[in-house]
């Protein structure tokens, strides 16, 4: 089998969010961490008509710096790959929508959160459409194009939940192993021998280090920078405490700051926000910090897949669902300075909907504890509980809480 077309004809969730976009706006812009498959996603969804230049080219830099009308002219819409390489390139294509805004014109992707960058984001104020290109969830891994299955949860009744998730083909699945692999289409779906994956691994790392990040920042001290990604790795679905993250690894707290929000803006490091809305308890509302990829975050920090992995692989899925979405979802964390904790809320439609994830095959009683006393707290807001774990039964733990395997949602 030839896995290289394999991947490269697998549907990706953003496939039709992706070509709406082009039909309505004048500029779309796919972002997403390097080697995510953004390029094989234009190539496969956008017509040949269009002309593709890419800022990974030198040539194509340098016009772009010395003539980016040159670059930019002409009746055929244009593709530009790796746009942040030039951000100031961005105010040319303002140009040109402003005298144009014939929808499709420019199609933009970057390994980097555009919207985080400040020229970028005002830029293009009003004329862009954005979209986040994640790692592969573990549905699009199986050839499904499409993340878990909330959508079925948000749209059905709580009572229902059983039988929507139960009536699933669903495919059982090692976490463990996914987690390893994470959702890189290289690493993920070509490369079967462990080895393998950490060469790939360590040379992704590298190349963020020596070359992407170089294009945000200009950081001398990349052995320290390296050491900051890996206490990160290492409190993965940990609150963020950026000083006692300084003062483990030897950085004063502005330069740990400043380092996550470049970790940040390349999709590597996932600030997870708290559910601020207070009734009657006294709320944690630091961030929880989660990886863009657990693969990346495993060969960083921890040698063996944790409870904390589980719980970053329901977050991936949950943030590629969303950022896939027209209807814009929030997705949050809900904690309370006693230590009631809900791993994750997802905000829709007016409802909350509280999620826990536990690593094990035999939820109890007792794990439903926190997602019970966050729905006391909101009351007819919060919807069911949905406790995910590494079994196979799916049952009603209590009248609002449904214990579900992970694979099943997922």
């Amino acid at each position: 089998m030839n896995i290289i077309r394999v991947v490269k004809t697998l549907p990706r969730m953003v496939d039709d969010a992706l070509a709406a976009r082009l039909r309505v706006m004048p500029a779309v812009v796919l972002t997403g961490a390097r080697q995510t498959g953004k390029s094989t996603l234009v190539e496969k969804l956008v017509p040949g008509d269009r002309r593709y230049r890419s800022l990974d080219d030198f040539d194509v830099r340098d016009v772009a710096r010395r003539d980016p009308e040159a670059l930019l002219g002409g009746n055929d819409p244009l593709t530009l790959d790796e746009v942040q390489r030039e951000p100031d390139l961005l105010t040319a294509v303002k140009r040109a929508i402003d005298r144009d805004r014939r929808p499709g014109r420019f199609l933009l992707t970057g390994s980097t959160n555009l919207l985080l960058m400040r020229q970028v984001s005002e830029s293009l104020a009003g004329r862009a459409s954005y979209l986040t290109l994640w790692p592969m969830t573990r549905r699009e891994q199986l050839g499904l194009g499409r993340a878990g299955r909330w959508d079925d949860l948000l749209a059905a009744p709580d009572a229902q939940w059983r039988d929507v998730l139960a009536a699933g083909d669903d495919a059982e699945e090692d976490w463990q192993a996914l987690a390893l692999r994470g959702g890189f289409p290289t690493p993920a779906l070509e490369l079967k021998a462990p080895a393998d994956r950490a060469i790939w691994f360590d040379g992704y790392v590298r190349t963020y280090l020596e070359r992407d990040l170089q294009d945000l920042a200009s950081i001398s001290a990349l052995p320290d920078f390296r050491r900051l990604m890996q206490a990160a790795c290492l409190r993965l679905g940990q609150l963020l405490n950026q000083t006692e993250l300084g003062r483990d690894v030897g950085l004063p707290q502005p330069t740990v700051h400043r380092w996550l929000n470049l970790l940040e803006t390349s999709y590597l490091l996932v600030r997870l926000p708290a559910y601020a809305v207070n009734r009657t308890k006294r709320l944690v509302k630091s961030p929880r910090i989660f990886w863009g990829d657990t693969g990346v975050a495993l060969q960083l920090g921890a040698t063996a897949p944790a409870g904390a992995h589980l719980e970053n692989l329901v977050l991936h899925d949950l943030l590629a669902w969303r950022d896939a979405r027209v209807d814009r979802v929030e997705l949050a964390y809900w904690r309370t300075t006693i230590g009631e904790e809900v791993d994750f809320v997802i905000e829709a439609g007016g409802k909350l909907l509280p999620i826990e994830v536990k690593a094990t095959s035999k939820p109890r009683l007792a794990d439903c504890a926190h997602l019970r006393t966050f729905r006391q707290e909101y009351g007819r807001k919060a919807r069911a509980g949905l406790l995910l774990h590494t079994g196979r039964t799916i049952e009603w733990l209590t009248p609002d809480v449904l214990a579900v395997p992970w694979w099943r949602v997922v």
